[in-house]
Parts: structure tokens; C-alpha cells; sequence
């Protein structure tokens, strides 16, 4: 068939050059897995005790997501420092769309009549069935604590400029996480086995602390992502 004029060519949108979309996609695929993970409570030091007052130190108490959760608040602090508290929060509220959805898909699959040779349904349902619970805890503490986050990195930079980045990501993290920790840990809890005050004491202290150092210890690596991404997307001044 020959073409002619008045046929119509396709078309199809422009896809930008920008980092924006990698960075939402790793941010919200890191919200995702860690809502998996976080439903295994894990402990350190699990022969050893050692209390102070009533307060039990240990042995330490975590979730499974433990060493992935700093990099969702290093992903935002990336996404507020060079996009904005407005591109942050679309972020933000787009990971938490995702993890609803993730969280309906899970509970049809558990409630799904499992095949007769399927003899794992009962882990199945273990595993992914306390997911919506961390969810809802992860959903409550993720929308605190990275807004928090957000806006206390873009409160900071509108009275230092470009200035003390330092300051920046710390005191949103310092923030952020703080708020995060305690209403995450106050619902998930229970779901992950800890029962007494003093184990929760524990896990709240530990993840807090364990979060916000593991962000200080990979600000040079921070500061570079935001260097190298600044250095290749236009930027505006308010």
C-alpha cells in the first residue's frame, strides 16, 4: 500500500533526558522490597544481654529492611535537594500509590484458592499476608517522615542557598527518620514478634541511630549523585 499525503504518520511522545524518573523508579522500587523484607524480625548479638534501667540494649533488635530503608531517605534527600520539595512530594505520593497497590496484589494472591500440588501456601500466606501490616506501618511512618524530610532539607536550603549541604541532609535526616522510626516501629511491632516495652525501646533506638549513621557515612557518596546530577539537568531559582 502506497503512502499518501493525507495519511496520518505516527506519533509518539518525547521521552526527556532527565534523571527524575530513574530516581522515582529506584526510590519506589527500594519502598517495595523493603515492605517485603521488614516482615522478618532479625537480631544481633542474640546471646548476649545487657540492660540499662529497664531498657534492654541487648541483644539489638531490627527488621530484615534494615540496611535498605537509609537509602530510601538518601533518595529523597536527592529528589528535594535537586528538584524540589513539589517534584519530592510527587515522588513520594506516587511511592505511596505503588505500595497500595502491592499491598491489594498480595491480598488477592493470599486469598487465591491455591492449586492442589502448591504446598507452600501456608508460608505464602505468613510471609506476604503480614505485609499489609507493615505496610500500613511503613505507609504511616514513610508519609511522615519523608515529607518531613523534604521540607526541612528545602526550609534549610531557602536560608543557606547552596550553601552547607552538610547541614541540609543531616538535619532533614535527624528529622525525618526520627518521625519515621517511632510511628513505624509503634504499628510494625507487633507484627514482626516484639512484645515488650523494652524490646520496642530497642528497635526503635537501634533503627533510628542505624538509619540516620548510615546516611552520614555515605554523604560523600550524596554529595557526589547530587553534584553529578545537578551538573546535567537545568535548574531554576525561585
Amino acid at each position: 500500500m502506497t503512502e499518501t499525503a493525507t495519511e496520518p504518520k505516527p506519533h509518539f511522545a518525547t521521552v526527556g533526558r532527565s534523571f527524575y524518573p530513574i530516581i522515582v523508579a529506584l526510590f519506589t522500587a527500594t519502598l517495595i522490597i523493603s515492605n517485603v523484607c521488614a516482615t522478618k524480625g532479625i537480631e544481633f548479638f542474640g546471646g548476649h544481654h545487657f540492660s540499662l534501667g529497664p531498657v534492654q540494649i541487648l541483644p539489638l533488635n531490627l527488621d530484615a529492611a534494615f540496611f535498605l530503608f537509609p537509602l530510601a531517605y538518601i533518595l529523597g534527600d536527592v529528589l528535594t535537594e535537586v528538584y524540589g520539595f513539589v517534584a519530592a512530594r510527587r515522588a513520594i505520593l506516587t511511592g505511596f500509590a505503588i505500595m497500595l497497590l502491592t499491598t491489594a496484589c498480595f491480598a488477592i494472591a493470599v486469598k487465591l484458592p491455591a492449586a492442589s500440588w502448591y504446598e507452600n501456601q501456608h508460608a505464602f500466606s505468613t510471609v506476604v499476608g503480614t505485609v499489609p501490616w507493615i505496610v500500613g506501618a511503613s505507609v504511616a511512618g514513610y508519609l511522615v517522615g519523608q515529607l518531613l524530610n523534604s521540607y526541612v532539607l528545602v526550609w534549610i536550603k531557602a536560608r543557606t542557598n547552596e550553601r552547607f549541604l552538610w547541614v541540609r541532609l543531616i538535619g532533614s535526616t535527624v528529622v525525618g527518620e526520627l518521625a519515621d522510626t517511632v510511628t513505624f516501629c509503634a504499628i510494625a511491632a507487633p507484627a514482626i514478634g516484639i512484645s515488650t516495652f523494652s524490646g520496642f525501646v530497642n528497635y526503635v533506638v537501634v533503627g533510628y541511630v542505624w538509619k540516620t549513621l548510615a546516611e552520614v557515612i555515605v554523604l560523600p557518596i550524596t554529595y557526589r549523585v547530587i553534584a553529578l546530577i545537578k551538573a546535567n539537568e537545568p535548574t531554576y531559582t525561585y
